[in-house]
């Protein structure tokens, strides 16, 4: 008998630093406030409430959820969260600034607003670089310590909680520390629960972040200090590693990294990267395990779409192309992934291509429950080849890839037998809302579908508002209503991609479709220089895998 393969030595991964580290940071997230500043985000009020309730399904300790007063909007969000809000992990944070210039705390309606928004805890922010007091705010370096002394301890005095973020930090402590930290203290004096660190034009480096943290850690014993870091350099995640490992306790970030310009500190990584890699407490656990699910539920109610490298949460953070990578993980899966996909509730994925391998397409169809034998195996890597050499890109297409390989060992989808298909489009003059060179126009779309099910023979009609509509609608006609599960089946996304650009319009082309069933959802794809017959395959993929 073999001797078994020897296990993977030990491997010491604990830092070399953490009994100087913080034993615990608390995640104070600001989506809905600093990440809906993100290009291409608008929130609705129900929008906000439905990702506040997925913040605090994560567990996050603080949802900053705006800025009460700055508009109808807003205001309605904090009214509507009084009652519709039923948090059981977080504490809602109402945001504001310090009062203005020559003004009085007990006039000011900004810090009226924090005072009725509702929560037991504000954010408040002021200016902490003397060039921003003496060319922005327009006033002396005295008054601007003074407006964030008076609004801290105003607002301490109407029982609040208090945070204090310091606008441009880095950049006032770089150029006039003395100023800084004056402002700091006149935070600390007036009573402020934690002092955040603000890195607002995102323009810090690690090695920055970290000198100026430790000395305000050491300034303000018994203060809480916290990070707050833009990502213009790239470094947001850095940064605010950078301001733990000097004592900071508190760190602000957003979901995905969402945020004005280039984005905020991406919460999805940084927890991960302090509780999985550092070993500081942040969220539970089992929280930590809904990350991944938490962050494509918000990217779907912010109208985003998931971005697939994101590190830890995104769909190829642990996908694995290389043939030399996969046989590996086949043994060890730590050898090629840094830490478990399932605690951040990812999953590890074998990508099928032309640089994988009979080990690859091996694993991928133990993934699906598809059993191939060695000779199965060498004609499907070689027709996997042979597709991919066409344009066909199976990585993204998952449920087309599964049929290929359910093929490969003699089966048949026997749902219908297509006889033909006919899509046409007509251009009529007229009748229609566009105006074309003064003249209005419509187009009319419509298909015919003709199969055979069970030897009788079939035709759908359809109309659409283009002609993979109405072949669906055509194609679903013809089938009738001999398969229930097609009740529920609907395409959700429509992806078309020209590959070879320089042939123009005879260009060939790929597309990809999605769909779901409410409870699933998978994609196809279709590769043809027409682009209708491109869409008949993804189309007929989708409908055949949902029907199997």
């Amino acid at each position: 008998m073999a001797d078994e393969e020897p296990a993977a030595p030990p491997v010491d991964r604990s830092p070399r630093y953490r009994d100087e580290w913080p034993k615990a940071v608390e995640i104070f997230d600001t989506t809905l406030r600093d990440g809906a500043q993100f290009e291409g985000i608008s929130l609705t009020v129900n929008d906000k409430l439905r990702v506040a309730e997925q913040l605090d399904d994560l567990g996050v300790h603080w949802i900053e959820g705006g800025w009460p007063g700055a508009n109808a909007k807003e205001t309605e969000f904090f009214q509507r969260a009084q009652t519709e809000l039923d948090l059981k992990n977080s504490n809602l944070v109402a945001f504001g600034m310090t009062r203005r210039a020559k003004g009085k705390v007990d006039d000011d309606p900004t810090l009226r607003n924090l005072v009725q928004a509702g929560t037991e805890t504000v954010c408040l922010v002021g200016k902490s670089w003397d060039y921003h007091v003496t060319n922005a705010l327009r006033t002396t370096l005295d008054e601007a310590v003074l407006m964030v002394k008076d609004s801290v301890e105003f607002l301490k005095a109407e029982g609040l909680r208090v945070f204090f973020d310091a606008e441009h930090f880095f950049d006032g402590y770089l150029r006039n520390p003395e100023f800084t930290l004056r402002v700091l203290e006149g935070a600390a004096i007036g009573g402020v629960d934690c002092l955040v660190l603000c890195d607002t034009n995102g323009g810090a480096l690690p090695h920055d972040i970290e000198a100026a943290v430790t000395d305000v850690v050491s300034h303000f014993d018994g203060v809480t200090v916290g990070m707050h870091t833009q990502n213009d350099t790239g470094c947001a995640q850095a940064n605010a590693l950078a301001g733990v490992r000097a004592g900071a306790t508190h760190v602000q970030g957003t979901m995905n990294g969402y945020g004005e310009r280039t984005g905020n500190c991406d919460l999805t990584a940084l927890v991960p990267n302090l509780s999985l890699k550092m070993g500081i407490e942040t969220l539970p656990p089992e929280r930590i395990e809904r990350i991944t699910t938490i962050s494509h539920a918000v990217a779907e109610l912010v109208n985003l779409a998931p971005q697939p490298q994101q590190p830890y949460v995104g769909a190829s953070a642990f996908a694995h192309k290389a043939g030399l990578h996969t046989s590996a993980i086949a043994r060890r899966p730590d050898s090629y992934e840094h830490v478990d996909p399932n605690a951040v509730g990812n999953s590890t994925r074998f990508l099928v291509s032309d640089l994988g391998g009979r080990s690859t397409i091996a694993l991928k169809a133990k993934e699906f429950g598809v059993e191939l034998d060695g000779a199965q195996l060498t004609e499907l890597s070689d027709r996997l080849k042979n597709l991919e050499h066409q344009g066909y890109f199976f990585e993204a297409a998952d449920a087309s890839l599964e049929l290929l390989m359910r093929e490969a060992t003699g089966w048949r989808q026997d749902f219908f037998e297509l006889e033909s298909y006919k899509a046409s489009v007509d251009h009529r003059s007229g009748s229609g809302a566009r105006v074309w060179n003064d003249v209005a126009t419509e187009l009319v779309t419509e298909a015919v579908v003709k199969l055979r099910i069970d030897g009788e023979r079939r035709v759908g009609f359809g109309e659409g508002n283009g002609p993979v509509n109405a072949l669906d609608e055509a194609l679903r006609g013809a089938i009738g209503d001999g398969f229930d599960k097609l009740n529920n089946m609907r395409l959700v996304d429509y992806k078309v991609r020209v590959l070879d650009s320089g042939a123009g319009t005879g260009a060939v082309t790929r597309v990809l479709l999605d769909s779901t069933n409410g409870s699933s959802s998978w994609t196809t794809i279709g590769v043809s220089p027409n682009i209708i017959e491109a869409s008949w395959q993804a189309l007929v993929d989708s409908v055949i895998f949902g029907l199997r």
